[in-house]
């Protein structure tokens, strides 16, 4: 479905960001992890998808992105999105002054039939059954948990075959984070819309995911399935917080982590 072939991506015409990312993410309901520290470039990696790097003066220097045999790296947000492409961003972003419900149709702007948008829309409540009780309720006073759905909810709202996910676990508790999960991964598996999540939590997301990528300075340094990642020494090391016997590093073992990554060397 969604093909990354070995892209670069700059900022401002001078600021190499992304170097060589080449990554898949196959159609019919997968779920593919994207797993990284901050400043790796995960967020990157979306917005080239989505075209949402327009909007902060980024490009696709080189290299190709395909979706369903489009190539897509040159499209504007609002082709890529009539394509059936959605992104949640990070930060829980929405028009905070509306109500939970004109939140939701906000994602059935590219859409017409009034029949299938009000279908969607019993399908999102269907899946968050909390946001039928708040549909006239200002998403501004929502807890964090809640405008985390109404921002999922409205990408489902999208008419989707792909829906970018970007720290959806992002400042929520660990029983909403398994909540909202589960949630998306039913969603995923009943309406066959495969995903790409970001994500640092690595155990949540791998947990959720068939397989992974893990981003390190704007490239991808290791992938494979995700029971073999979440089995992979440096992965338990470096992203859980395990030594080799299972027991957590104390924070004197971790600070060089960067030196010692034996996938950098």
């Amino acid at each position: 479905m969604l093909k990354i072939n070995n892209i670069e991506v700059v900022y401002l015409k001078s600021i190499l960001v992304l170097r060589g990312v080449s990554l898949e993410v196959p159609a019919g309901g997968s779920i593919v992890a994207l797993l990284g520290a901050n400043g790796a470039g995960k967020t990157t990696t979306l917005k080239a998808v989505s075209g949402l790097l327009v909007t902060e003066e980024g490009e696709v220097t080189d290299g190709s992105i395909e979706f369903e045999g489009i190539r897509i790296e040159k499209n504007r947000p609002e082709a890529t999105a009539r394509l059936g492409i959605a992104q949640v961003m990070e930060g829980r972003r929405m028009f905070r002054h509306l109500t939970v419900e004109q939140n939701l149709m906000v994602g059935t702007a590219l859409r017409n039939d009034v029949q299938e948008i009000k279908r969607d829309l019993d399908m999102v409540y269907n899946y968050f059954p909390k946001l039928t009780k708040l549909r006239r309720s200002i998403t501004g006073y929502l807890s964090g948990g809640e405008q985390q759905m109404v921002v999922v909810g409205r990408a489902m709202m999208a008419n989707l075959k792909l829906m970018l996910l970007d720290e959806p676990s992002l400042g929520l508790a660990p029983l909403m984070v398994e909540e909202i999960f589960k949630i998306i991964q039913k969603f995923s598996t009943e309406q066959k819309v495969s995903i790409l999540l970001v994500e640092q939590n690595a155990m949540a997301a791998l947990s959720l995911a068939s397989y992974g990528y893990v981003m390190e300075n704007g490239r991808i340094v290791l992938d494979g399935p995700s029971e073999k990642l979440m089995e992979n020494e440096d992965v338990r090391e470096f992203y859980f917080g395990l030594s080799e016997a299972g027991k957590k590093k104390s924070y004197r073992d971790v600070k060089h982590y960067k030196r010692r990554k034996r996938w950098l060397a």
